[in-house]
């Protein structure tokens, strides 16, 4: 496979990552956080960063309206739900700290 056909696919599987997460908006940051060690904002910094190595800016905020599928402050609105105690404690113990 020659690397522009990669480049490709790629961009589709992500594209794919984020129709995923958007039909799965009952699934909090903190979940993915936990199980994966990874969330929205963390895509939304991998996608400002690989713009940087491809000297192209974009802001933090229009990469997370990018990742979001709108503003990230309706997103939270919308969709963001408080963390539990369990929740909290799973990601400290995630993190490697004390609850």
């Amino acid at each position: 496979m020659n690397n522009a056909k990669q480049d490709k696919i790629e961009a589709a599987v992500f594209r794919r990552l984020l129709e995923h997460l958007d039909k799965h908006t009952d699934v909090q940051n903190i979940d993915l956080m936990i199980t994966a060690d990874f969330c929205r904002n963390c895509l939304s910094k991998w996608y400002v960063t690989a713009a940087q190595e491809q000297d192209e800016s974009i802001s933090y905020d229009d990469a997370r309206e990018l990742v979001y599928g709108m503003p990230y402050a309706d997103w939270k609105t919308k969709y963001q739900t408080p963390a539990t105690p369990e929740q909290e404690i799973a990601f400290e113990a995630r993190r490697g700290r004390k609850p």
